[in-house]
């Protein structure tokens, strides 16, 4: 059982290395090639895990193979355009100025049910509203309405609208300070003192969530008290 237990969490974090070595994906975005990396990765760890005959390094090298070749084609990839469609293909026109490209979703078999099925999901019930769809390598559809169906923006309207759209940075997590985003944002832990004692809160382990604007804005929810 002892056996099982550390072969296990070997190879866990074995994998979760080398998946975040391929970068930062979720696996409805995965290229056709990085789906089947993970899907091989997947079946090459369950072998050592379940038989305990076989040693563990012989599980654990082809996955290593299989993580290099996923690296190296990744770098080959930037490179070459012409081993990039290759491995993942381009992006195909389904719907054009409000025709629908028959061709296109015959060769990539995508029936009318999916196509209205993603319009539905984007808000869209009518084909001829959608100016262009593009079905992307991912296999998720990207839906471009014509622009009267499309809302009004500030500019379209003439309003002059400042912009204030800022991005806050977490300072305390769950009771815990980020000093690596406190020293970002140009602030020292005295500052954070200084804005806890304004909370009146007398310990960072007291907020599970302070945060710092662009704006010198700062948000600071308290932790709840546990039943």
């Amino acid at each position: 059982m002892m056996t099982a237990f550390v072969r296990t969490i070997i190879l866990y974090f074995f994998i979760m290395v080398g998946l975040r070595l391929m970068g930062k994906r979720q696996i409805g975005e995965l290229e056709p090639s990085e789906l089947v990396m993970t899907m091989m990765i997947s079946d090459l760890a369950a072998v050592p895990m379940q038989d305990f005959g076989i040693p563990l390094l012989s599980g654990l090298v082809p996955i290593l193979t299989l993580l290099a070749l996923s690296l190296l084609l990744s770098q080959l990839s930037l490179r070459s355009l012409r081993l990039r469609t290759l491995l993942c293909g381009t992006p195909v026109v389904l719907i054009r100025r409000g025709q629908l490209q028959q061709s296109a979703m015959r060769k990539n078999r995508f029936t009318i049910d999916e196509l209205m099925e993603e319009l539905r999901e984007q808000g869209i019930s009518r084909i001829e509203d959608v100016k262009y769809a593009v079905l992307e390598n991912s296999g998720q559809l990207s839906v471009f309405p014509w622009t009267a169906q499309q809302p009004p923006t500030a500019e379209q309207l003439g309003l002059d609208l400042e912009d204030d759209v800022t991005l806050p940075v977490v300072l305390i997590n769950d009771g815990r300070i980020l000093r690596r985003n406190l020293t970002a944002c140009g602030r020292n832990e005295a500052w954070l003192r200084k804005q806890l004692s304004r909370e009146k809160v007398s310990s960072p382990r007291e907020v599970f969530l302070l945060t710092l604007d662009e704006q010198g804005q700062v948000l600071c929810v308290r932790k709840e008290r546990e039943p």
